[in-house]
């Protein structure tokens, strides 16, 4: 079987700087409780390796299968938004492979 690569929230930050989408959650107040962080940044990232400028509703329809018991998916998008917009600025989108 072939090796896979796989990333962990843990292993997106570099040393202390955040990965951006990590940044931008804080930054938005997109977390509270904590139950679904580490799984809406990793779908927030994936989201993001695949389409560097996704509009709302291609991030809902992305984020789907994650659920947050505290409510907080209109943040989740502005976060996301966020993020992608850094992302491109700073050079740092890369595509699906890279």
């Amino acid at each position: 079987m072939g090796q896979r690569k796989i990333t962990t929230i843990e292993g997106l930050a570099r040393g202390d700087q955040l990965h951006a989408v990590q940044q931008a959650f804080l930054d938005e107040g997109a977390l509270q409780c904590g139950y679904c962080t580490s799984g809406m940044i990793m779908s927030a990232v994936a989201l993001l390796d695949r389409n560097h400028h996704p509009t709302p509703s291609e991030i809902i329809e992305f984020m789907d299968g994650n659920v947050c018991r505290c409510g907080t998916y209109s943040r989740i998008i502005r976060a996301i938004q966020k993020a992608a917009k850094k992302r491109v600025e700073t050079g740092t989108a890369k595509a699906v492979g890279q």
